[in-house]
């Protein structure tokens, strides 16, 4: 055992991926056989990672999660913020701008009210309870739009590792919800054909969420919803760090 500590303290990051691998199997068989799919694989997956989060905090006395078990460290660098940022800005490579023109103005218009409206809402109950600092204001709202616009706000103004702890949390349960509810409601609001799926996914924004939905909605409208509501990740990442925190200051000081 002790060798194997030591190879593994040594190739802390190859571990790392190794960890993250292992559990995103686990999380997709338990949302195919538990779930039959309603809520995606990466959501039970971070709720799994949150929780692992907690244990290795209470173990270590820490301020890292499960990074602070030396055989763990590799995660330090894996969930850090320059892989964050390449993950996100790789995906964004990965967009052709002539394919959103194919949603049209409609396309358009959701994206950008999406945003707004979800940052407005974040904010809004941030304030609600008691926050009144433009960083905490900004994170949280950005959180409100998903759970990585969150962190890359919190970290480019300088929030509290607490504060972009709850904008995770936000997003989080934004787009589990976005998961459960889509199949429900995709009947009433019309949502069975590409333009349509378009617009939910600027609307919607969580492309974890919007995708798990729609694959339980109707599996042939994934790719439309989930390149808008990359999009909208993109765009949010732009924004929340720069012109809705800046507007806060000029509100808030």
């Amino acid at each position: 055992m002790e060798i194997i500590g030591n190879i593994l303290e040594k190739n802390s990051l190859i571990f790392a991926f190794a960890v993250v691998g292992i559990m995103m199997l686990i999380s997709r068989f338990i949302s195919q056989k538990a779930t039959r799919g309603r809520v995606h694989g990466s959501a039970i997956a971070i709720v799994l990672g949150l929780g692992l989060a907690f244990i290795g905090g209470t173990y270590s006395g820490g301020e890292n999660g499960l990074a602070d078990i030396t055989i763990f460290s590799g995660l330090a660098i894996l969930g850090g913020s320059m892989l964050r940022d390449f993950a996100i800005v790789s995906t964004a490579y990965g967009v052709d701008l002539k394919e959103i023109k194919k949603a049209g103005i409609t396309g358009v218009l959701a994206l950008f009210l999406g945003i707004f409206v979800s940052f407005i809402l974040g904010a809004g109950v941030a304030y609600a309870f008691g926050y009144r600092d433009p960083e905490s204001l900004a994170t949280i709202g950005a959180g409100a739009a998903t759970y990585i616009v969150g962190p890359v706000t919190g970290t480019a103004v300088g929030a509290s590792s607490e504060v972009i702890a709850l904008s995770v949390a936000a997003g989080l349960t934004k787009s589990v919800a976005v998961m459960i509810g889509t199949p429900m409601v995709a009947r009433f609001i019309g949502l069975n054909n590409p333009k349509s799926a378009m617009a939910f996914g600027g609307l919607m924004g969580t492309t974890s969420g919007v995708a798990g939905g729609l694959a339980a909605t109707d599996q042939r409208l994934v790719p439309y919803g989930a390149m808008t509501a990359t999009f909208y990740t993109g765009l949010g990442c732009l924004f929340a760090p720069s012109v809705f925190y800046f507007a806060l200051r000029l509100l808030f000081g």
